[in-house]
């Protein structure tokens, strides 16, 4: 039985870069040579980036797109790494469209493909068959679908490559290559992070290398873009089901596994829709030692952790600010934010601003204080009673007027330094208060990446005592004050002001939003489920209203299987609190 010695490269590509993606796998490439690798299996489009959106409708795009990846074949000739078979996530494109194209697919003029680069050229290709529009998906748009099967012969094995969504289909490609004799299974991805994926993703790579009968090496890519973030966690599971090999977390990451591999069946008929190509020339495996595996947490409030941290550096670190800028309340959803993004960034690149009104609390100034020492971070503090003062002469404003404009006017505040010294402004509202509209427009929503905006109020008390508790296991000073964690939540915006005063108490809220959001129930199935009639109403009717306030607000990182912008698509103009409550 052969021995087949194979490189998963997870990159963290960073769209539409093709150069700098182009020279992260030239490295990748490098690193897997230099470890005996006969071939290196990079994620979903990582030549240019996940999701392209759009840009996939750009002939100029995906003609330069093409360039490139001849360009990295003929570098991995000249750098020594020809006989190596490296394959590429990319778009390819543009294609002339048949007459008869189908109106879904008229605009769109490229598949999303993989191909195999080997002695200086492109061997083979093949496009990606299963087109998602679910979720944050919607390749339908810009991609057209990928009608043939291919199968590699390589080194004395046969490969099979499937793109993402074709593996969790068990039609089309995975039905062809089903019951053919597959040394191995090769599938490049872009799936996102969201929590408990990993439950999900795992038992299908499994369940198809068991049903397959074939070594399955899956490679996803890592990193923040957008509101995405990619967490990695490539693997290679072996046709008993066993996951063999594991990649770093949300971090680039090359693995070198040696998968014992039978030959291929000189004989098997190809099945119908395939295609078959012979690689000629890949090098034999090395017999250098690997190192050993890459240290894992399991540790689901840490994978949150670094998603969203993650999210935060590549969103900074990819658009080219220089740090970021929060006001610094005392509470604990600031605090956590600030923990969040120094973690992210570091210290030197976190400014905090305390920004107390008439309504402040001296505890509250003290925690924003303590946490600002904590951490590290720059902090000032830029009081906001002579700015208040001012509208409230001029407009006679009081009762709700009067508390919003305390929170544009730090709102104000901090977009005139964010334009003065060049900061990101973070605003700090958790996916709670979104849902039910509790923040005020163009105040405390001011900012451009939203760190907990997919984080529920009960999950930003479980990561604040987590991250505390992790200070401390590590002999570190806990960074986010006690106090900031146990005082009741409050805007003070009035005097003794309390969350509770306008909203359920956050364990029960969560409880309904995670049904009425999330899941997609409706008011009657969640009523069904034991809650009270009124409150679920009034909290359907209060997200209903909040959605104009959501479209306007910063994206942040996605974590849920339902986050408020790409994944929940409803209108703004509605009657559905009408509807779902009964006469």
């Amino acid at each position: 039985m052969p021995r087949f010695r194979l490189a998963l490269a997870q990159t963290n590509p960073i769209v539409g870069h093709r150069s700098h993606n182009a020279q992260t796998l030239l490295e990748c490439a490098r690193v897997a040579y230099d470890q005996g690798a006969q071939a290196m299996l990079s994620g979903e489009l990582s030549l240019t980036g996940y999701p392209i959106e759009d840009l996939a409708l750009r002939d100029n795009f995906l003609e330069l797109s093409r360039a490139s990846l001849a360009e990295l074949a003929s570098a991995l000739q000249a750098e020594g790494m020809g006989d190596m078979a490296v394959i590429v996530g990319h778009p390819d494109g543009p294609h002339t469209l048949a007459d008869d194209a189908t109106i879904l697919h008229s605009a769109a003029r490229a598949t999303n493909s993989a191909s195999v680069l080997l002695g200086g050229k492109i061997q083979a290709t093949y496009a990606k068959h299963h087109l998602p529009t679910y979720a944050v998906f919607d390749e339908s748009r810009t991609f057209v679908p990928g009608t043939e099967t291919l199968i590699l012969r390589m080194a004395g094995v046969d490969a099979g490559i499937l793109i993402c969504e074709d593996l969790w289909r068990s039609d089309g490609p995975v039905e062809t290559l089903t019951g053919y004799p597959l040394g191995l299974l090769l599938v490049p991805n872009a799936s996102p992070f969201q929590r408990d994926k990993a439950t999900v993703r795992e038992p299908l790579v499994t369940q198809r290398a068991q049903e397959m009968n074939t070594h399955v090496a899956y490679v996803n890519i890592a990193g923040g873009q957008d509101d995405l973030v990619f967490d990695g966690d490539s693997m290679i599971v072996s046709p008993a089901g066993h996951r063999t090999v594991s990649s770093a977390w949300f971090d680039e990451d090359v693995t070198v596994a040696d998968l014992e591999i039978p030959s291929f069946g000189a004989e098997a008929p190809l099945p119908a829709g395939a295609r078959r190509v012979e690689l000629a020339g890949v090098r034999a495996p090395g017999s250098q030692p690997l190192p050993p595996p890459t240290p894992r947490t399991d540790d689901p409030l840490e994978l949150v952790w670094q998603a969203i941290t993650t999210g935060i550096r590549d969103y900074v670190n990819k658009n080219s600010f220089p740090s970021v800028i929060l006001g610094l309340s005392g509470g604990i959803d600031s605090a956590l934010c600030a923990s969040l993004a120094t973690d992210a960034l570091g210290p030197e690149r976190v400014f905090g601003v305390g920004m107390p009104s008439a309504h402040s609390s001296e505890h509250s100034l003290e925690d924003a204080q303590a946490l600002a020492e904590n951490l590290g971070l720059s902090y000032r503090v830029e009081g906001i009673t002579k700015l208040v003062a001012g509208f409230d002469e001029q407009l006679g404003l009081t009762g709700l007027a009067a508390e919003n404009v305390q929170a544009r006017a730090r709102g104000v505040l901090l977009m005139a330094l964010s334009n003065q010294e060049g900061h990101l402004v973070l605003t700090t509202g958790n996916k709670s208060e979104l849902a039910v509209g509790y923040s005020t427009i163009y105040g405390d929503s001011v900012g451009g990446f939203a760190p907990i905006k997919d984080v529920p109020k009960t999950l930003v008390w479980e990561l604040a005592r987590w991250r505390n508790a992790r200070a401390q296991s590590l002999g570190e000073t806990p960074p986010i004050p006690a106090n900031s964690i146990d005082k009741p939540p409050s805007a003070e915006l009035r005097p003794d002001q309390t969350d509770q005063d306008s909203l359920p108490d956050y364990e029960l809220l969560d409880q309904i939003l995670e049904l009425l959001v999330v899941q997609g129930y409706d008011a009657p199935q969640i009523v069904a489920r034991g809650f009270e009639e009124a409150l679920v109403h009034e909290v359907v009717a209060l997200v209903s209203r909040a959605e104009w306030k959501r479209r306007q607000g910063a994206i942040g990182p996605r974590i849920s299987s339902v986050a408020f912008g790409r994944d929940r698509r409803l209108p703004i103009t509605n009657t559905l609190s009408q509807f779902e409550r009964p006469e």
